[in-house]
């Protein structure tokens, strides 16, 4: 945006622009504090602006005489202007930050947001030789804070894969452990004692090489931190540095599910003389370039210890006004290959994910939603068979646990709303009011208003309170239930286990202490147990929050990606996002 421009809306946003073509009296004082310039450049910028026809300008003639200042153009023209300018040359973070530093009516910021969604996609910037490919991604929330010592989020967490590693990998598929930073490991036949063997060679983003010290110091990070995730490694007694690449962890008693950890989002290997809040390095495929509220650009490295990624940068937009849920992967019109017609057309992917849409009772806020009946009569109205109906959307199949193949195997009835009326007299409720809590996400808001509807019909009083973010503060305080979504890891028993154990998630933070002792003493032996006997462990403990109304399970959601037909390399990783080291672009193709 040229400074005229910049000129014009630091004018317009003091005086009152909305008064175009309307003379405003005012002094070169004045706009000297306005400009924050001297006398003479208020004057050099005036005519200027003049020249432009963006004002007119009728300067005071004698003393106490003020000047006329007369707006030509309104302020959401010039607003416009400058924002396609901006976005034109690619300075989209400049774009963002002018209408997040203006006001902008609703009908213009739908335009401003529509010529972003231009500028997303695949597209290649000369400057280097061959050109440099890069991928933009928008998203309709903030960044949440990247640390694999406490991220819980899954697009946080899918972020941190490709700017860390671990020391082995899991593979869904085969349900195996592959090498990662440790290209073999073994453990004694007690499974008290695991010793990993290191890579050679691997590389920080900031040049050192990794050893056994920067696993070690990894761990001691989630003790210092006092990390949500530390639970999960109560049973490590002892870690012991055999040698620069090789590391051996000793533990308080047998653990099967070791290995799961060790290839969880929370072991992602940091350096030891790096504070990775700071400055967020790893070794994986990708390191930060840049990192602010606005916008996440991640660059490829060229020292990556596997395959450098085929796609130079990647960088994750902020659009707090974007509505769409569907993740864009699109190649903008002058990058695409000259295929045949049929093959340049975009289309969409579904992959249902893991996890489900639900319910969950704030119980340390006192209210009607501690009685039983209560939480049985909202369960009767939270009837997924009837919101799947009436609603449709991505919601795909009706949920009685967070394991779809689980729900599977549920009969799932839809009680007439007069038996949940009738229940509701029989719960000794008052016209009590609930104040429902959710994120202004579209499926949250709908599902918010449809329960508030059947809560009406039968007389029960609902109050929606919609969050822009989570705010733990503002739904302790505000809130009786809270509606969500669980999304697991490919690896879903680790997915669950971290559901339970974790800290810094919902279930930790609406239920009363004695809840959670109960649900850590029945999941107390799981990492001593086989995989069968963990499952039947996961199971009693969804069974607890079923029985208990806890939870109030609604559906499982289909998930979709819009794809071009000339992007390469779909590999779907955890969570069901696109492994974007592996994506690559065909383009300059003729058949």
């Amino acid at each position: 945006m040229d400074t005229s421009s910049t000129h014009y809306l630091c004018l317009a946003g003091a005086l009152d622009a909305s008064l175009k073509q309307q003379p405003i009296p005012v002094t070169i004082e004045q706009l000297t504090g306005i400009l924050c310039c001297t006398p003479r450049n208020v004057k050099f910028i005036l005519r200027k602006l003049e020249e432009l026809e963006l004002i007119a300008w009728q300067p005071g003639r004698g003393r106490g005489n003020r000047s006329l200042l007369t707006f030509r153009r309104s302020t959401e023209e010039v607003l416009e202007e400058s924002f396609q300018e901006l976005a034109g040359k690619g300075r989209i973070k400049a774009a963002i930050e002018l209408i997040s530093r203006y006001q902008v009516g609703e009908a213009l910021k739908e335009r401003l947001l529509t010529v972003l969604d231009k500028q997303m996609g695949f597209r290649t910037e000369q400057g280097a030789a061959a050109g440099e490919e890069v991928l933009r991604i928008s998203r309709n929330r903030a960044m949440e804070k990247l640390d694999p010592a406490a991220v819980y989020t899954a697009f946080e967490t899918y972020l941190l894969g490709h700017i860390c590693s671990t020391l082995i990998t899991y593979d869904a598929g085969s349900s195996s452990f592959q090498p990662g930073l440790a290209h073999t490991w073994e453990s004694n036949p007690e499974h008290t004692s695991y010793l990993f063997y290191l890579r050679k060679g691997v590389r920080f983003h900031h040049g050192k090489m990794m050893t056994s010290r920067d696993v070690k110091e990894t761990l001691q990070r989630h003790i210092t931190l006092n990390s949500p995730a530390m639970s999960h490694f109560q049973d490590i007694q002892h870690v012991e540095l055999e040698s620069d690449y090789r590391i051996r962890f000793d533990l308080c008693r047998p653990n099967l599910f070791f290995l799961h950890l060790f290839s969880s989002i929370y072991m992602s290997i940091l350096p030891y003389d790096v504070d990775f809040a700071v400055n967020p390095v790893g070794t994986g495929p990708y390191l930060v370039l840049d990192h602010s509220e606005s916008v996440l650009v991640l660059g490829a490295f060229d020292l990556y210890y596997g395959i450098r990624p085929l796609l130079d940068r990647v960088e994750i937009w902020y659009l707090p006004h974007a509505s769409s849920n569907i993740r864009q992967y699109q190649l903008t019109e002058a990058n695409l290959s000259p295929l045949p017609s049929e093959e340049n057309q975009s289309h969409n992917i579904d992959y249902p994910a893991l996890g489900c849409r639900y319910i969950l009772f704030n119980f340390k806020r006192e209210g009607v939603q501690h009685k039983p009946d209560v939480r049985q009569v909202l369960q009767m109205l939270y009837n997924q068979p009837a919101m799947i109906r009436e609603l449709g959307g991505n919601r795909i199949r009706p949920a009685d646990s967070f394991l779809p193949w689980k729900s599977s195997g549920h009969a799932f009835t839809e009680p007439p709303l007069e038996a949940a009326c009738s229940l509701l007299k029989a719960a000794d409720y008052n016209g009590e009011v609930l104040t429902v809590a959710y994120r202004t996400r579209k499926e949250d808001q709908e599902e918010a208003l449809w329960l508030q509807e059947r809560g009406r019909k039968i007389g029960l009083q609902l109050r929606l309170h919609p969050l822009s973010e989570y705010d733990l503060a503002d739904v302790m305080s505000h809130a009786d239930m809270l509606i969500a979504e669980e999304v697991l890891e490919d690896d879903w028993q680790w997915g669950m286990i971290n559901y339970f154990r974790n800290e810094s998630n919902y279930l930790h933070d609406l239920l009363l202490e004695e809840q959670l002792q109960s649900l850590r003493h029945l999941l107390e032996p799981f990492s001593a147990l086989p995989a069968a006997a963990r499952t039947q462990l996961l199971e009693a403990a969804e069974d607890k929050l079923r029985s208990s109304s806890w939870v109030l399970y609604g559906c499982h959601m289909n998930k979709k990606a819009q794809l071009s037909q000339s992007l390469y390399g779909l590999q779907t990783g955890s969570f069901g996002f696109l492994d974007i080291s592996k994506l690559w672009v065909k383009s300059g193709f003729q058949l």
